[in-house]
């Protein structure tokens, strides 16, 4: 026979369990504007399941994660004494409305049936909610004051953090690391919709594509099933329109373009998603549902209508690449010179095979913290089978490592932008390491002669060449890259209001292998060995 628990044990283990405690005690209001219980969706419980104390989320629109994020707050505020908690968005009247938001559930807890339950407000304005146990919760702005610095807080989160200004967002990541509690459940909360190319795209994808980083990504997508509930009046509408423009029947796979296909094939989209997703685009656009409501998260950071590069393409490249082979499989057959830069700057994805050609590309930087210097080698099929880039080795270090990448993948035949870095490094392959591979470019001399000098000149005229045969080779399958860094450069590569053809600019933003890729390119089409292997 089951034991009937007392009130007071069962208030016991609601106060133990933020869930309980939501559903129990925290108000919110619905898309129908009805006050409710807050009951978390599965993606919300999910999150809080598996939440580490660094997270940066990327979702889709109206999942509920900041209202996760208060109630939370509010919770642990009341549960824990003596706890500090912030919340910064992106706008003073976003702050505000939040603000109001947090009031509004405080509020609404059962004040009156449990007397002595929850905390007193000792302060409540409007950029704080103070308790007599101890514990607050502050509103920030990312444009405001500083908040941060000189506290310590048991959770911080960034909301949109993607529309902060782009000059702040690295510096707000830096102050509230040391701001956050010394204790194993304190945590950081970083979440938003796509944005653009920007310090929290950096880290997002860093944290989803690199499983050694400290950051945990979590990714909703508009497939997620908490959108069935919230919007279902927006399906709705969906299914009526698109049954007005189809004789009154629903969508079967018949009706469904190339791309629902996959969407169904794939992702396993339901047709009531897919009548939503072709409803919003129809009153919005493509692009923008892909941002606001993403399958991927390639997908939500698309510009595809500004890179130079098919992102489409890119993207469906990154859902496929193989990871560099693991330290152990390649250490003992490497060159003793490129041991230490195994698996942090060199990327092996293929070994060489005996009597096979090789094609390398390299671009050169001085080696002082700026630009990359960037090597990406390909077999004669076009696979790629290595990738190095490192922005703090010098252009001598430099040449040892291209003489000893060169010469492990089959004295591969290899072409060097010849800019102000790379000559140097030109003269101590051929000179000081005898290597004699290397591609050569005709010119004209002052007196009208033509003569062959080592490397390739990029210029105005011959930049927007090898970009177009690098970007023929790609989008035809002629080349297949595995390096993801060399993909994520080739998404916001683009010409520049100037004429030029770049990198979208920006801290971060490099455009190094796409270089040296083009660069391997040119090796390729000259097809050249002055070598036997």
């Amino acid at each position: 026979m089951t034991k009937r628990l007392s009130k007071e044990e069962k208030i016991k283990i609601i106060m133990s369990d933020f869930k309980l405690f939501a559903k129990n005690f925290i108000k919110i209001i619905d898309n129908n504007g009805d006050t409710v219980p807050f009951v978390l969706n599965p993606e919300q419980e999910e999150f809080i399941k598996n939440m580490e104390k660094y997270n940066i989320i990327l979702k889709g629109r109206q999942i509920g994660f900041t209202t996760l994020s208060l109630a939370y707050m509010l919770y642990s505020a009341c549960t824990k004494p003596d706890t500090n908690y912030i919340i910064m968005t992106h706008h003073a009247s976003v702050s505000k409305s939040l603000f109001v938001k947090l009031k509004k559930m405080y509020k609404n807890l059962p004040h009156d049936k449990y007397p002595n339950l929850f905390p007193k407000t000792l302060l409540n304005n409007r950029e704080e909610l103070y308790l007599d146990n101890g514990s607050r919760i502050i509103i920030a702005t990312a444009q405001g004051e500083d908040a941060i610095s000189g506290n310590s807080f048991q959770m911080i989160h960034l909301s949109e953090m993607a529309k902060y200004p782009a000059d702040v967002q690295e510096e707000i990541i830096a102050t509230c690391i040391p701001a956050l509690a010394k204790n194993e459940s304190s945590a950081i909360i970083i979440e938003s919709t796509a944005f653009g190319y920007n310090t929290y795209q950096e880290m997002f994808m860093k944290a989803y594509r690199d499983k050694e980083s400290v950051w945990k990504a979590h990714f909703y997508s508009w497939l997620a099933k908490a959108y069935q509930s919230q919007f279902k009046h927006t399906f709705d509408e969906a299914e009526v329109w698109f049954k007005t423009n189809n004789n009154g029947r629903r969508m079967t796979y018949d009706d469904l373009e190339h791309d629902e296909k996959v969407l169904r094939d794939k992702y396993g989209a339901t047709y009531r998603q897919l009548m939503f997703r072709r409803y919003y685009i129809a009153t919005n656009s493509l692009e923008k549902f892909r941002r606001e409501f993403p399958t991927t998260p390639d997908e939500a950071f698309v510009e595809s209508n500004k890179s130079i590069f098919d992102t489409n393409k890119i993207i469906e490249r990154l859902q496929y690449v193989i990871p560099a082979l693991e330290t152990k499989e390649v250490y003992d057959v490497l060159p003793d010179a490129l041991k230490p830069y195994l698996n942090k700057n060199l990327f092996i994805y293929h070994l060489p095979k005996q009597k096979i050609r090789h094609y390398a590309g390299v671009d050169v930087s001085s080696g002082q913290g700026g630009d990359y210097s960037t090597m990406s080698i390909f077999d004669v099929d076009g696979q790629q089978v290595a990738s190095f880039f490192a922005n703090d080795i010098p252009v001598y270090k430099f040449a040892e490592i291209v003489n000893e990448l060169g010469r492990f993948y089959n004295y591969a035949f290899t072409a060097v932008e010849r800019n102000s870095y790379g000559l140097p490094l030109l003269e101590r392959l051929r000179k000081e390491y005898g290597y004699m591979n290397l591609l050569k470019q005709k010119v004209f001399d002052q007196k009208g002669k033509r003569k062959m000098q080592l490397g390739f000149q990029t210029t105005n005229v011959t930049k927007p060449i090898i970009i177009n045969d690098m970007k023929e080779a790609f989008e035809l399958g002629m080349i297949n890259i595995e390096c993801v860094r060399t993909l994520e450069e080739m998404k916001i590569y683009q010409e520049q209001k100037n004429g030029k053809m770049g990198n979208k600019k920006g801290k971060s933003n490099f455009d190094d292998l796409v270089i040296s890729v083009a660069m391997a390119v040119q090796a390729m089409k000259q097809a050249k060995y002055y070598v036997d292997i």
